[in-house]
Formats: C-alpha cells, structure tokens, sequence
C-alpha cells in the first residue's frame, strides 16, 4: 500500500471528523437521498478542471433520458464503451460522473456512451435495467456493431452491467464484446461474508447497502437474477474482467461472482486490490495503485476491440 493510497484511504475512512463530526456516518431509512445526489453532484463539479485535455463531451437525449458521449482525441464512435452508472441505484447521472469516466475514455481510446437510467426510490427495480436495455438497442440501431462494443459499471453500475448481459442473452440480443465491472453489486441479499468481515476497513457507510438494496428491489426478490447476477444462470457471457478492492464490503460480490462464471465456462480475468477500497481504479491520478488499474482495464477494453493485440 502505498504512501499515497494510504492518505487517501485515511481522507475517507475518517472524512467526518475533517467535517467536524465526531461519529462516523450512517445510513437507514430517514437518510436524505435528495441530499446525498446533490453532493455527488458537487463532487463532479469540484473535479471538472481536472478533466482530459482533448477530450469532447457531447450531451444529448437518448430515447428521453439524458446521455452524453466522451469522446478521446482522434477516435470516432465506431468502438463503444457502453457504460453503466453506479450510485447504489439511487444516485448517479452523466455529470456526477463525467470526471471519473473521462479516464476510461481518455485512457483507453475509446468514445464512451452514458446515459441517465432512472432511480429509486422513485423508480425500483425494472426500470434502471429497462433503460440500459433501451439504450443499447439504440446503439445498435445506430449502426454499432456488438463485437465493437464493451460494457462497463462501476458498483452498482458493475451489477447493472452484469445483469445487462443476462438480460440480453435472455432476451436472444447480440452481446458485447466484453465487460469491465468495477467492484460490481451482485447480490443485493447481502449476503457474502465481507459484508461482515470488511464492515470495519470499508469506508462505505453502514447500513448504506441495505438501504440502497431496500429503494431499488422493493417488492420483487432480491435474489432475481436482473437484480442480483450472483444468483442468475452465467452460460455464454462475453469474457469479463472484474476488479474490486479487498477492504470492501462488497468484496465477495466479485469473488463469488467471478467464481461461478469460471464454473460455467466464462473467460473471467479477476483482480482483488490488496488493501484497496471500492471503485480505486477511478481514483486513477490520486495513487499509484489505481493508476495501474485503471491501465489493466483500458488494456482489456483496448484488446476486446481489437485496438490492442
């Protein structure tokens, strides 16, 4: 762990008494959704002088949801990273996440398709999986071609992107060429481990993924395989590359996860980040670590699209 990751993780694990807070945050049910989306929102704006130089940013409406394109120096949008936001299901949009998702594009190559899916608790499971759905039938109608095209999340995001591609194999869709997912959720039941054994080290807050899991499954079950990957039937995916940090709650999302897609015949690449925390790789230019990962990823999407042997 290096000097620099280890300040950053000390920043977060004990950004309330930066804030003057003595107690730690915690989540339940009186916690103010409305509140939280508007500082994911401020952090973004706060990042925004950081962004790639080069880099075009296209804002649009796609199928009435707001998408935007980020488009590197020199590519066109003939390869895709199709990518799906993270932000517990309750938070995330193209803006509070456009300075994370710079570096994918910035890194790789590759122009990278966003898109504003719906949130809980106003909208529950379906609709933010209906949206992705939405909007990659219209990349492909655009003319994309499924093998110049990965899909990719980031925690939440990470378990959108996974059932993403059950729900298009289910639904006999052409899928992508691969799919990075970054600390993916898959189980939504809660249920690994780590979600004990890493309560202490994790700098999510607690009680933020029951709560989160509460808004967006609502009366459905929480182990239906378009909510929670884990528990779906994982034949004929595309090859995966899965990255997550090991002082995380969601850890064994991966580890199990990726465990039982090598079972069923799945080209599964798996990296557990030594005393890394959830989604480091977007954290690329804070530490060294992340910087490496985030390389690994935009190797794996490089070669996925035949822009890297």
């Amino acid at each position: 762990m290096s000097i620099q990751s280890s300040l950053v993780y000390m920043m977060m694990k004990y950004r309330h008494l930066f804030q003057g807070r003595w107690k730690p945050e915690t989540w339940d049910e009186h916690t103010s959704i409305p509140a939280f989306r508007q500082m994911c929102e401020a952090g973004n704006r706060r990042m925004e002088s950081r962004m790639p130089p080069g880099l075009q940013v296209s804002p649009f409406t796609l199928e009435g949801m707001n998408a935007e394109w980020l488009i590197p120096s020199g590519a066109g949008k003939d390869r895709v990273v199709f990518y799906t936001l993270g932000g517990g299901y309750i938070s995330g949009t193209c803006s509070d996440h456009r300075t994370l998702v710079a570096k994918v594009a910035q890194g790789s190559g590759v122009a990278v398709l966003m898109f504003n899916h719906r949130l809980a608790p106003e909208d529950p499971y379906p609709a933010a999986l209906e949206d992705s759905l939405t909007a990659y039938r219209w990349l492909l109608e655009q003319g994309a071609v499924p093998q110049n095209i990965v899909i990719m999340g980031e925690s939440a995001g990470g378990g959108l992107c996974l059932a993403t591609l059950l729900a298009l194999r289910d639904q006999g869709l052409p899928l992508p060429a691969g799919a990075v997912a970054l600390s993916p959720w898959t189980d939504l039941k809660l249920t690994g481990e780590s979600y004990r054994t890493r309560r202490d080290v994790c700098i999510s807050p607690p009680g933020m993924s029951r709560v989160c899991s509460q808004y967006y499954v609502g009366d459905h079950d929480p182990t239906e395989p378009w909510i929670s990957p884990l528990y779906g039937d994982l034949h004929g995916l595309p090859p995966l590359y899965i990255n997550v940090g090991d002082y995380e709650t969601m850890r064994d999302d991966s580890t199990r996860f990726a465990a039982k897609a090598q079972a069923a015949g799945v080209d599964v690449t798996l990296v557990v980040g030594a005393k890394m925390i959830h989604c480091y790789p977007l954290m690329a230019g804070m530490f060294p670590e992340a910087d490496r990962a985030l390389q690994e990823v935009c190797r794996f999407i490089r070669r996925r699209l035949g822009k890297e042997s």
